[in-house]
């Protein structure tokens, strides 16, 4: 295992960055926007599933290192603490959260079913392995384990199958031949002997296209596509049959487009794609991509693009993000588990369900950079929160909104999941710039009136003090919205502590998760969000034809 010496290029970048992206000093009147969010309720324009909340848990040894640092430890499903609390309770508290088991190693993990005649040793570092690593296996020991976690946890579980097995080198970075699905089917078996509830299968990781070390062309992943569905079909039988997903690759439209031509209707439930579109985890640019409209926009094309891949080739199936970190070779130290990488983040859940994504896989629940937890402390990052709020607020209907004013204020609306009417996502892209929101109901709203709000001096600083009464009451009979403000500890945006309404969210002394309070806001108040914040705001009473069918 390597050490893993702080990078002076990196510490650097982070001394330039912060100045600028710290927040402001107290908001003054001229220090805000006026915005229209219209909201369109008369229509979905799309639907995610109730899981669209997905985390990963990977395959990395310890000695998984990039840029002079090793950041795994001990968080790879084969050396994972299962037993930890902190884990159990940050799985559950989602009730459920879909875990997807998989990444770069999968498809050189064979399983410890009595058949299969070798020893069942874990990774090793080899020259000349794919990514520097020997085939490793997981003992049906260690599966039990893991299933004990899932199992008791509530978990819904995607779990991927090594799609390489049997297959030779071609050349390099290409891989032919059939798969051998023995040892696969040796596994699937032990696991519903156990009645060990799995969800979906997920065949390969990234090699789709041209591949991630190693590739395998669509017209044979298809065909094996089949097997694998006929194998499931077998064992199965007459019980609830788990979904078959795949590449869990990188976009590529005609060979996405073959692989569903060639495995048929009804084999592939689901397209599972990745998104690392941040760059490579020591990029001095990551922090000003996450904060730039216009290049968070970019991604839209792909989500498009794949909808309408699997509209006009399949459409049986759906779109589904197996894996995103946003910031490549493990995440970027110094962002992905900071308060500034939730801009990325909840942008991309808000981007991807507008069309049609049903799941949405972040890398990591744990593990390297970007893991929703700490690697070592098993603690909440900023991340995790924005993953829950999300989880507990936005439902499954996506609906339609109309914005005025600048890019730098993004908007996403679901019908609310608990309470009926809606839930808005507002994030503030902008560093010294507060917005005044004014929220509208397409049924009523003429568009050809004024869009500009009066700016009140005593509200702005009225509705600052309104933020701190955490979890206070509406006592006046009057329509209330919830709000929850997210903004970074001391107004720094690296800060590995997220403010909730003012509060640190922080876990109980009990190592539970803390309770998610909102204030409660007159609803016919507009929605200040500050520079550099991000507020969840529910609309219990919101008029959304679309959300009451």
């Amino acid at each position: 295992m390597c050490g893993c010496p702080g990078s002076e290029s990196m510490r650097l970048w982070f001394l330039v960055l912060l100045p600028l992206l710290s927040l402001p000093a107290p908001i003054r009147s001229e220090d805000y926007s006026d915005v229209t969010v219209v909201v369109r309720g008369s229509e979905m324009i799309a639907s995610t599933s109730d899981e669209f909340v997905c985390a990963t848990i990977d395959w990395w040894p310890p000695e998984k290192c990039n840029y002079d640092q090793c950041p795994w430890g001990q968080a790879s499903v084969l050396n994972l603490d299962l037993t930890n609390p902190l884990l159990t309770k940050a799985i559950q508290a989602f009730s459920p959260l879909r875990v997807r088991v998989g990444g770069s190693l999968q498809d050189q993990v064979v399983y410890g079913t009595p058949n299969l005649g070798s020893p069942c040793d874990p990774f090793t570092k080899v020259s000349g392995g794919l990514f520097g690593f020997s085939q490793g296996c997981i003992t049906m020991e260690r599966w039990d384990a893991v299933n004990d976690l899932f199992v008791n946890t509530g978990a819904v579980v995607t779990f991927g199958l090594n799609a390489l097995q049997g297959r030779q080198r071609v050349r390099k970075g290409v891989w032919g031949g059939a798969w051998n699905s023995s040892n696969a089917r040796e596994f699937m078996e032990y696991t519903i002997s156990m009645n060990y509830p799995i969800d979906s299968w997920e065949f390969g990781n990234e090699l789709s296209g041209s591949g991630i070390g190693a590739s395998v062309g669509a017209e044979q992943y298809g065909r094996d596509l089949v097997e694998l569905q006929t194998i499931i079909n077998q064992l199965y039988g007459n019980s609830r049959k788990p979904l078959v997903v795949a590449p869990g690759g990188f976009y590529d439209q005609k060979w996405f487009a073959q692989l569903l031509e060639v495995s048929g209707p009804n084999v592939l439930n689901a397209m599972t794609h990745h998104i690392y579109n941040l760059g490579a985890g020591n990029d001095p640019q990551v922090p000003n991509r996450i904060l730039n409209p216009k290049y968070l926009s970019r991604i839209s094309d792909t989500f498009r693009d794949l909808q309408l891949t699997i509209q006009r080739h399949g459409p049986w199936s759906a779109p589904w993000v197996g894996e995103a970190g946003g910031a490549y070779n493990s995440g970027s130290r110094l962002v992905s588990n900071t308060f500034l990488n939730s801009f990325w983040y909840l942008d991309q859940l808000g981007q991807s369900a507008k069309y049609d994504t049903k799941v949405y896989c972040r890398q990591t629940l744990i593990g390297g950079n970007y893991g929703l937890l700490d690697t070592d402390t098993f603690v909440p990052n900023p991340d995790y929160y924005s993953a829950l709020l999300w989880h507990r607020l936005m439902g499954t209907g996506v609906l339609s909104i109309d914005i005025s004013g600048s890019s730098y204020l993004r908007a996403y609306s679901h019908c609310g999941k608990q309470k009926g009417g809606i839930a808005l996502l507002l994030l503030n892209l902008h560093r010294s710039m507060g917005f005044m929101v004014s929220v509208r109901n397409d049924l009523n709203v003429d568009l050809t009136e004024g869009q500009g709000i009066r700016r009140d001096n005593a509200f702005v600083h009225g509705l600052k003090r309104t933020v701190s009464w955490v979890g206070s009451k509406a006592s006046d009979g009057l329509e209330k919205r919830e709000e929850y403000h997210l903004s970074a500890k001391d107004g720094n945006p690296f800060a590995r502590t997220m403010l909730l309404n003012g509060v640190p969210l922080e876990l109980t002394e009990d190592g539970d998760i803390p309770p998610l309070y909102p204030v409660q806001v007159s609803v016919n108040s507009p929605i200040y969000v500050a520079p550099l914040s991000i507020a969840f705001v529910v609309f219990p009473d919101f008029e959304a034809e679309a959300c009451g069918r």
